[in-house]
């Protein structure tokens, strides 16, 4: 982490499970999530056998001919491009170049149907907390080392990283960041980052294999892969 960045609170999932039972649905109680800022939970499910299942060998024998559908790394993610998940493994699925922009980078994370992906995903177990009437939607993602997702915000939920190392960059809802919407999270890293003042720089952490974050609603974040990396994230609503 660099010098200055305020680190996020981690908890062990006892903690977590006290302070939801302070909102645990009840009549009256609007929910069961006593968080407003971002937290990485740990020890809150065991998805050993879901991470067997998604090794890279596992991975193209059950699914290298089904076709996904990726969306450009930019914030707003406009361009998609379809292509079967063995060839973006092989040919597009490498160390991000620091000179791209985020429309010429290519990025496998949700806008798929994940009902070809069901005999994976019924072996994943999300985080075991939810908002009282929503439905959760899962999003799965494989990328490369350097890449990731610039500023963007969007519902709560959690991410749990699979494989390799997350590093998350966040702001609250308020405070809006200095970035280039076409710019990659990597870019940023580079060019931006180390000009704003310690007070201007966001919450950080590393989130590693087997850990989750827990994002609030509307909170600004971008993303970067540090290994190539296997993710989920689970959506509240």
């Amino acid at each position: 982490m660099a010098p200055g960045a305020r680190p996020l609170l981690l908890l062990a999932v006892w903690t977590l499970a006290a302070l939801a039972r302070r909102g645990s649905g009840e009549a009256g109680d609007g929910g069961c999530y006593a968080f407003s800022r971002p937290v990485i939970l740990q020890g809150l499910t065991d998805n050993s056998r879901f991470r067997a299942l998604c090794s890279r060998e596992r991975l193209l024998a059950s699914f290298g001919d089904t076709v996904v559908r990726l969306s450009t790394a930019n914030t707003y993610s406009y361009r998609k491009v379809d292509l079967p998940f063995q060839e973006y493994v092989e040919h597009l699925l490498h160390p991000q170049d620091p000179t791209s922009l985020g429309n010429d980078t290519l990025y496998f994370f949700g806008d798929n149907n994940f009902s070809e992906w069901a005999s994976l995903f019924q072996h994943y177990s999300p985080p075991p907390f939810s908002l009282l009437g929503t439905t959760i939607a899962y999003s799965f993602g494989i990328a490369g080392a350097g890449s990731g997702v610039p500023f963007h915000w969007h519902g709560p939920g959690f991410s749990e990283v699979i494989y390799g190392r997350k590093r998350w960059f966040l702001y609250p809802p308020e405070k809006t960041p200095e970035f280039h919407p076409n710019k990659t999270t990597l870019t940023w890293l580079q060019d931006t980052y180390p000009t704003l003042a310690p007070s201007a720089r966001p919450l950080e952490c590393t989130v590693q294999a087997g850990e989750v974050l827990y994002f609030p609603d509307r909170w600004w974040h971008a993303t970067l892969n540090l290994d190539t990396s296997v993710f989920i994230s689970t959506f509240l609503g």
